[in-house]
């Protein structure tokens, strides 16, 4: 039986890990110890959690600023905190950032998550009552053509050095569980979208860039197909997965709600146009057509029937209602996106986390 009482949140200052985090404090029937760490790279902000931090801080919330690749601060947060479950966001995620800079990709994502594994295997010896969650991505599978689906059995075939490290990851973890018989679970979910998403992500830079009336780059011809998941249907799998999954498996967490991104694009400067009382054609010449990054995947669709299935998943939000929610909330927090934009959120970091 899994404890579930001290869980190490890793990437928790992120988008989906501080989402996930807010999403636990928000289920009845969890009691346990939240422990967030994060390195606070450019995307970990602890702002997206002052709320939690303000209820549960020091109780049953902790922050801890620690890199994943640092062994002797992992284990000696396992130890302080008796963690009994690891949920492992934590992770380098931009493809475009991966094609100019890979190194810290390799690092992160493949040395990170060993070092973690290798910490919960010293620290775990012996114990069933244990869990790692490794969460990855669709982009592992490689890109589908016109037709057919990511399923769990999908053979590996990154493209990028982003993918490449998450594939990386995904076989070291799976590794873990056949050879030291550490009890694991795997998650490889579609784009996700939603509150406090990083602004260089498609969907929170196009609706800023529509409000500031600025260029909305496409790649290529815009035809790359993408499956869009709202990011609390994203945790809520999460969160059955650990609860309930079976050890040494992994459910693929998608969508099924499949856009062009082009076609995407249209539909946020509709609705955008709805929101800021323009017609909505208004933002559609704000378009611009760009040059497409190198190796950019075609299309992915991943097939989620094994988790609605085996655990009785589904998801919650259809795509017209969560994007108008995700559109919502980002005109009604403006003042967070401008310190992110500006990078004065790194001020508030260096003062409160940085110098301890």
């Amino acid at each position: 039986m899994r404890k579930l009482t001290n869980i190490m949140v890793t990437g928790g200052a992120g988008f989906i890990g501080s989402n996930f985090i807010r999403y636990l404090f928000g289920q009845k029937g969890f009691t346990g110890t939240v422990v967030n760490v994060d390195k606070l790279t450019y995307a970990g902000n602890p702002e997206n959690l002052t709320d939690i931090d303000g209820a549960h801080g020091g109780k049953r919330y902790f922050f801890e600023k620690a890199d994943v690749c640092d062994f002797d601060a992992i284990k000696a947060l396992f130890e302080k905190h008796a963690i009994d479950t690891v949920i492992h966001f934590a992770a380098e995620s931009h493809v475009d950032r991966s094609i100019f800079g890979p190194k810290e990709f390799i690092q992160t994502n493949i040395m990170g998550t060993f070092n973690l594994l290798e910490v919960a295997r010293e620290c775990w010896t012996g114990r069933d009552d244990v869990l790692f969650h490794h969460i990855s991505t669709d982009e592992v599978y490689g890109s589908l053509g016109d037709s057919g689906y990511f399923f769990e059995t999908t053979p590996y075939d990154p493209r990028s050095p982003y993918s490449a490290s998450k594939a990386s990851s995904d076989h070291l973890v799976m590794a873990y569980s056949h050879t030291y018989d550490m009890p694991v679970t795997l998650s490889n979910c579609s784009n996700n979208y939603g509150p406090y998403q990083f602004p260089e992500k498609l969907i929170p830079l196009m609706i800023q860039n529509i409000k500031d009336e600025k260029p909305l780059p496409v790649y290529g011809d815009g035809r790359n197909v993408r499956d869009w998941l709202y990011v609390d249907d994203h945790n809520s799998a999460v969160w059955l997965i650990v609860n309930k999954g079976k050890a040494g498996e992994t459910y693929n967490i998608g969508g099924e709600n499949e856009w062009e991104n082009l076609k995407l694009v249209h539909v946020l400067c509709e609705k955008m146009g709805a929101a800021m009382g323009k017609d909505k054609e208004y933002y559609k010449k704000l378009i611009t057509f760009v040059k497409d990054r190198p190796g950019h995947d075609r299309r992915y669709a991943i097939n989620c029937d094994k988790i609605k299935k085996e655990l009785g998943w589904r998801q919650s939000y259809d795509f017209d209602g969560g994007l108008d929610k995700t559109i919502r909330w980002y005109l009604d927090n403006e003042q967070w996106t401008a310190r992110v934009r500006s990078g004065e959120y790194r001020n508030w970091i260096e003062k409160n986390y940085d110098k301890r």
